[in-house]
């Protein structure tokens, strides 16, 4: 098993020592009620042309995923929960560990959240990452690529509980929050490869990435 995948099933498993068994299910129910409603089919995919966004990064200042294609002969998206998200945070951790490998293939790596440019710099400063993270304020780019849902009812008050203030942090009261996916796209701003999960304990494999691309290159 891989890297990121050991981490997350530790995670995981740590997790479910902790958390009261009624808590846990509470939170599968509504994974699988995603799942069930197939939320993903309506993502973008492999084949279809990447939407444009221009987005605030950690220091408010705004970042074109097309410019980026100019400079670039890929760019790597991860749109991601949140700081508050430790599932998020060992892949970003992960993406951090190939940086410096996709960077020598030609590709610039970008992660998105709604969170706040200041949430997003804690993101930053967190997980010492030096790849860009934007602000996608009411999860505008996100809808578009269609990843976005509402965070069920029941879980409001669990994460609550958890210390977790999404509102806060997005400084919005929605409650909608990306699906996590990953996305590699080309110069001819095509999709060459994506990974989306209803169920947010599941991720993109960094080795994964840098196979397509080199593949592509």
């Amino acid at each position: 098993m891989s890297r990121l995948l050991d981490e997350l099933k530790n995670y995981q498993e740590e997790f479910s020592k902790k958390v009261p068994k009624e808590v846990q299910e509470i939170m599968l129910k509504a994974t699988k009620k995603l799942a069930e409603d197939r939320l993903s089919k309506n993502a973008l995919k492999v084949g279809d042309i990447a939407k444009d966004f221009k987005l605030a990064n950690a220091a408010n200042n705004e970042v074109s995923l097309f410019d980026e294609l100019e400079k670039n002969d890929f760019v790597v998206i991860n749109f991601y929960r949140g700081v508050w998200c430790p599932y998020c945070n060992l892949e970003l951790k992960a993406l951090q560990s190939i940086n410096e490998e996709l960077n020598n293939l030609g590709a610039k790596l970008i992660a998105i959240s709604p969170q706040t440019p200041d949430a997003s710099l804690s993101t930053k400063e967190k997980n010492e990452l030096a790849f860009e993270v934007l602000s996608d304020s009411h999860n505008k780019i996100a809808k578009e690529y269609g990843l976005v849902f509402s965070l069920a009812e029941e879980l409001r008050p669990i994460y609550e509980s958890f210390g977790i203030d999404i509102v806060g942090l997005n400084q919005e009261d929605s409650f909608e929050l990306p699906m996590p996916a990953t996305y590699v796209i080309n110069k001819n701003k095509e999709i060459i490869y994506s990974f989306i999960d209803e169920d947010y304990t599941k991720r993109c494999e960094p080795q994964d990435i840098i196979d397509i691309i080199q593949k592509n290159s």
